[in-house]
């Protein structure tokens, strides 16, 4: 093919790698979808004035093309139109253009600068995703919507004005931005959508207006750098993950109107040392807390019904919680490895206890537990410094306990009642009967042979320790 050709609005020098020069035919109004796309050794070209449209693909994958002159006559970039553009370093918008197609110029990895026109009202869909020189950016005051990932993985950008019109700001529309590091939300937003400033690793500040009702699902996940962040009262909302793996976050304040702390919410929040849950929360989500290693002592609202599966898991320096009155369940692995917590009540309207809820808790030396709760397995493995369990519960339940749950304890266990319900009705055979002093003025007869069957052999170590 020759490396020169006229374009007249209708051909298609689709994926043609030998054109490097175009001229345009006089009348032409509009270019074409996949016009250009594909050619690779197109280097500049100059749309003349008349043209209204760029379309669709129209210049996808111009990997060489490094200038582009765009009349004030053109008013609509249509989806794709210079995606992979990946050596544009610089391009106008002119005025009369009201909207950039959906990954109108995604990919284009060496482009720097970008003028946005007042006339804009839309940035579409992935418009300017993995532009990965583009440092900063103005949204001019027309432009109402930034849509969905419309700057994901801009990673050098590091400023971003937005305009006071905008209203509605899409899902992940800065992920990935990795050197942002503060921006301002206009009062016009009410809600921070899925993912919008995921992985916003340089994020330390951000202004959230008091018009906000809802934080979206991973709103901030892993903005490692952001420190502190005041939610306004207006927040009725704080979705899963919102906050999670935000790991030099120190403190934060939930509003009075967030009625569900949602999963993975705070998960791996290393420097949470303090969080108010206000009193109006009725659930604490699966993985809530999960690894927030510094959050020393928390108070759970009494109107919390369920405390969710690993929602404390691996909180290192939780020394201090209170359960209140009104929970029912708390869900497998709940405090599995929260290493630090010495002492614990479960109020007698807890039912249920999970899968391993207690495991590892290995400060744990005092235990107040229902008769009526039902314990899942592993609840207290490796529990190993519990010395005190006050559980007045029947035969089989508290010898499953302590031998399927409980089989690491190597500390003394007062476990008198339990003894006694187990023991009391064994055969008083004189030859082979050892008495002794259990439970305050209660005498119980131990006779060897059959209490030793019926006892796991676990269980003899400490009994041992009293006789």
């Amino acid at each position: 093919m020759p490396s020169s050709a006229v374009y007249s609005g209708v051909e298609s020098f689709f994926y043609d790698d030998e054109l490097t020069e175009v001229t345009f035919a006089k009348g032409v109004t509009t270019i074409g979808k996949y016009a250009f796309r594909g050619c690779s050794s197109l280097a500049a070209i100059t749309i003349p004035d008349g043209v209204t449209s760029i379309g669709n693909n129209a210049f996808q994958g111009c990997s060489s093309l490094t200038a582009i002159t765009i009349p004030d006559s053109v008013t609509e970039i249509g989806n794709d139109a210079f995606w992979g553009c990946s050596s544009l370093a610089a391009i106008t918008i002119p005025d009369g253009v009201t909207t950039i197609g959906n990954e109108a110029f995604r990919e284009c990895s060496s482009l720097a600068a970008i003028t946005i026109p007042d006339s804009m009202t839309t940035i579409g869909n992935y418009a300017f995703r993995e532009c990965s020189s583009l440092a900063d950016i103005t949204i001019p005051d027309s432009v109402t919507m930034i849509g969905k990932g419309a700057f994901c993985h801009c990673s050098a950008l590091t400023a971003i004005t937005i305009s006071d019109s905008v209203t509605t700001i899409c899902d992940s529309a800065f992920w990935g931005c990795s050197s942002l590091a503060a921006i301002t939300i206009p009062d016009g937003v009410t809600a921070i959508s899925t993912y919008a400033f995921h992985g916003c690793s340089s994020l330390a500040a951000i202004t959230i207006p008091d018009t906000m009702t809802t934080i979206g699902i991973g709103a901030f996940y892993e903005c490692s750098s952001l420190a502190a962040i005041t939610i306004p009262d207006g927040v009725t909302t704080i979705c899963n993950g919102a906050f999670h793996g935000c790991s030099s976050l120190a403190a934060i304040t939930i509003p009075d109107g967030v009625t569900m702390i949602g999963d993975s919410t705070f998960m791996e929040c290393s420097s949470l040392a303090a969080i108010t849950i206000p009193d109006g929360v009725t659930t604490i989500g699966l993985y809530a807390f999960h690894g927030c290693s510094s959050l020393a002592a928390i108070t759970i609202p009494i109107g919390v019904l369920r405390i969710g599966s690993s929602a404390f898991e691996d909180c290192s320096s939780l020394a201090a919680i209170t359960i209140p009155d009104g929970v029912t369940t708390i869900g497998d692995y709940a405090f599995y490895g929260c290493s630090s917590l010495a002492a614990i009540t479960i109020p007698d309207c807890v039912t249920s206890i999970g899968i391993a809820a207690f495991s590892g808790c290995s400060s744990l030396t005092r235990l107040s537990l229902s008769p009526a709760v039902s314990v899942g397995e592993d609840c207290f493995l490796n529990c190993t410094a519990l010395i005190s369990a006050a559980a007045d519960q029947n035969l089989s339940t508290v010898e499953d306990l302590l031998h399927s749950r409980w089989h690491r304890i190597l500390e003394r266990v007062t476990v008198l009642s339990c003894l006694k319900a187990l023991l009391e009705d064994q055969p008083r055979r004189s030859d082979r009967l050892k008495r002794k002093r259990l439970d305050g003025d209660e005498v119980v007869a131990l006779q060897g042979t059959k209490a030793f069957k019926k006892l796991p052999k676990v269980m003899w170590r400490v009994i041992l320790e009293f006789l």
